[in-house]
């Protein structure tokens, strides 16, 4: 490597070059999360339940995860969201509405043992989910 008097515009220029080799500078330069991210930088998003699916379970735990495929409405992108709580899937039907957020796991990772799911749902034709399996609102109908 150079080290004299006027070797500060190549060392610059080498780190510069270098940078790209990290990874996490790479994807922070070329704004991949956001372009790669369905919910496009938004922490929720509107969708349409295509189907209801039962996830397996990572080992070692078993059981099937309770999830549905969503079309989202803003880009018609297709993801996977969790339905939390017990006995939550009987109110989600084919054609509802739904809201999704991140599940919250590392990094915009899945979370615990549901492989591939990063969403999970919140809201149902708009009413919280929550409220729902509590038994302190009923669904309405459309």
């Amino acid at each position: 490597m150079p080290n004299g008097i006027n070797a500060g515009k190549k060392l610059m220029k080498a780190r510069k070059h270098y940078a790209w080799s990290d990874r996490d500078y790479k994807r922070r330069m070329l704004d991949l999360r956001r372009k790669s991210d369905p919910l496009e930088g938004s922490p929720q998003a509107k969708g349409i339940v295509i189907e209801k699916v039962g996830i397996e379970a990572k080992q070692p735990n078993s059981g099937i995860r309770k999830c549905v495929k969503i079309q989202l409405i803003k880009n018609g992108r297709q993801l996977s969201a969790f339905a939390p709580g017990d006995g939550a899937i009987n109110y989600i039907d084919e054609h509802d509405e739904v809201m999704v957020e991140g599940i919250g796991g590392r990094m915009g990772r899945s979370k615990g043992d549901i492989p591939g799911v990063r969403y999970k749902v919140i809201k149902v034709n708009g009413i919280s989910l929550n409220e729902l399996v509590r038994g302190r609102k009923e669904k309405t109908v459309r």
